[in-house]
């Protein structure tokens, strides 16, 4: 079973790039993050076609995630419980596979800056809501994958220059703190277990040649409970699609399980 996570910056600027690269990679899963449509925009059809069952929850012109599975999802739910979020920012889904349930939640954390700042405030109070609801879910035992756009840096090796960012919301240490936490409650940060070597980013700005020079971020990550640790065999980053015409500034990041 093949799962992956891309923020795709619009879903409806990036429709072309995405449909080909599921031709090519066909994923059983795939998570969007950054979708910037509300729902009854959103081109289902595109996807339908293509044999994937599709859940939204979006907004207009910002944020918004999304999921399309081949397998048939049994269960939604949109927003984190329990916490009132405006924004269009996380989305639960239970798949019926050959391999059992599955769960995952696929979320688009806020970004937080400028911070200090109320929109830092908010960063941390979702991360706090996010770690409750996680603790929680986790009594299940279930494979349970929580993967998407984090805009959270984990530690040095994740960044090209780490003093550039290091008064950055995705880099500040009540950030890490944060981040250090829900992995602490049992989830494993699943591409560090096949890949330590610093370099491997998962987003390039547009502006100052930062793709061509390499100057990039590992913001989007793949954390899999107990159970799903032990199914997985691999976790790579897809770097392809970041040469494609109109691309997203962030490029797919893959599981694999059993």
């Amino acid at each position: 079973m093949k799962i992956a996570s891309w923020n795709v910056n619009s879903v409806r600027s990036r429709i072309n790039n995405i449909l080909d690269w599921l031709k090519l990679e066909n994923p059983d899963i795939l998570c969007l993050q950054e979708t910037k449509v509300i729902d009854k925009d959103f081109p289902i059809s595109s996807f339908e076609e293509m044999g994937y069952n599709v859940q939204i929850h979006g907004q207009k012109s910002y944020n918004g995630v999304a999921v399309l599975s081949k397998y048939l999802i049994e269960e939604t739910f949109k927003g984190i419980p329990n916490y009132n979020d405006e924004q269009a920012r996380y989305i639960e889904t239970v798949h019926s596979t050959d391999s059992g349930m599955v769960r995952l939640a696929n979320i688009y954390l806020p970004n937080g800056n400028p911070a200090p700042g109320p929109k830092y405030d908010y960063k941390l109070e979702w991360m706090e809501r996010l770690k409750s609801h996680l603790r929680e879910t986790l009594l299940n035992e279930e494979i349970f994958i929580v993967l998407g756009d984090f805009n959270v840096i984990p530690e040095e090796a994740d960044v090209h220059n780490p003093d550039a960012w290091k008064d950055d919301a995705l880099f500040k240490i009540e950030t890490k703190k944060a981040y250090r936490e829900i992995l602490s409650l049992g989830f494993l940060d699943s591409f560090r277990q096949f890949n330590n070597d610093p370099g491997n980013y998962t987003f390039w700005d547009y502006q100052r040649g930062a793709w061509q020079r390499n100057n990039g971020i590992r913001i989007d990550h793949i954390l899999t409970s107990p159970l799903a640790t032990d199914k997985m065999n691999n976790v790579y980053i897809d770097k392809t699609v970041r040469d494609k015409e109109k691309p997203s500034d962030h490029v797919p990041i893959i599981i694999e399980i059993e």
